[in-house]
């Protein structure tokens, strides 16, 4: 059964992608895109302002005081006020769309419309969060980093990034810039595209929000730095393909090429001791969670035969056991942070009294 008839029968959640991305890195021509185009999809989009998408009114069949209906079947929507409201206002369309996608607009720190998703129930019942994808110049994006603290957080915060325009940069300018990327989100997809012509598939329907899933599909997410270099594909100079990368910064690269703020931390150990970590990882979320963009991790808990994984996002803290621990495998706890001001000796001193 497919996703579309599987929602029409409203017996799913439905996907939400949270679209971010700074001024001129595309957006709006991938929600052109999106809107107009014969991919087959129903998508409900909600925009700030439907005015500035700039679509044909001859493709608008039918619209009331925020919905626009789109005659290849999707919807637009503004917000006017609460998103909360809007999304609840969608749900009462299930069946007539597949998934929804969020735009935030360029200087927008992402987090709190990914926050929406998680805190209310009544929306959290109906929908779920599938990804945050950012879309990024590939010409202007280091330039952005330096002088706009929103820029470097949508990036730190992407589940996928869509390296856009690659066509106005050199070889070795867009190697550049996926380094960069890399250097502030070191667990996010990287996708290159020219006038945001990218397969929605890349961005849509990830489920990267569900780690039990990402982990089904890349055991190796998030690998220490040894660990990732055991695998068996090298990226070579010439190496295009889709890269999803375990490279863990110290806090950025050299100051000459990005003075960010942003840095990972990546923890790794052995069995923890339940009642120790949950306390541990509450407490540093209190204190800390302004700062922490995001958290990921999988862990080993003894006598409990299941892997669990952890993320967050700022204060808010998920997790479930995903599968067995196979016979092959070590049991080995992993926890990567992304953040500002992250205490990187605190973390592993204080992980490291979690130990079992």
């Amino acid at each position: 059964m497919t996703n579309s008839e599987t929602n029409a029968l409203g017996d799913s959640k439905i996907p939400v992608t949270v679209l971010t991305g700074y001024l001129g890195s595309g957006k709006t021509t991938l929600l052109n895109r999106i809107l107009s185009g014969d991919h087959g999809r129903r998508y409900a989009v909600i925009v700030n302002e439907f005015g500035e998408i700039g679509i044909d009114n001859d493709l608008i069949v039918e619209s009331d005081e925020e919905i626009y209906e789109m005659n290849n079947g999707c919807v637009c929507c503004t917000v006017r006020g609460d998103l909360i409201r809007v999304v609840q206002n969608l749900m009462k369309r299930r069946g007539r769309f597949d998934a929804v996608i969020v735009e935030t607009t360029g200087l927008a720190d992402p987090a709190p419309v990914a926050q929406t998703f998680f805190m209310d129930e009544d929306v959290r019942e109906k929908a779920e969060l599938d990804a945050v994808v950012a879309l990024a110049d590939a010409k202007h994006l280091p330039q952005r980093l330096k002088d706009s603290p929103e820029a470097e957080d949508q990036i730190a915060f992407a589940d996928v990034v869509v390296l856009n325009k690659t066509d106005l940069v050199t070889t070795e300018e867009m190697k550049s810039v996926e380094v960069l990327i890399r250097s502030i989100n070191p667990a996010a997809v990287v996708h290159r595209a020219e006038r945001a012509d990218i397969s929605l598939d890349a961005v849509v329907g990830k489920g990267a929000f569900d780690l039990k899933r990402i982990l089904e599909n890349d055991p190796d997410f998030l690998a220490t730095e040894e660990e990732a270099h055991e695998h068996d594909h090298e990226c070579g100079p010439d190496c295009d393909h889709d890269h999803h990368h375990h490279h863990h910064n110290a806090g950025g690269l050299d100051a000459n090429t990005h003075d960010t703020t942003i840095m990972s931390v990546s923890l790794s150990g052995g069995e923890l001791n339940p009642d120790r970590f949950f306390q541990w990882i509450q407490k540093i979320t209190e204190i800390d969670g302004p700062d922490i963009l995001r958290l990921k991790g999988i862990l080993a808990f003894p006598d409990d035969p299941d892997r669990f994984v952890v993320q967050g996002i700022h204060m808010i803290l998920e997790g479930d056991h995903q599968r067995p621990w196979r016979d092959d495998e070590q049991r080995r706890s992993r926890l990567v942070f992304i953040g500002r001001n992250l205490d990187r000796e605190k973390l592993e001193r204080t992980f490291a009294a979690c130990a079992a």
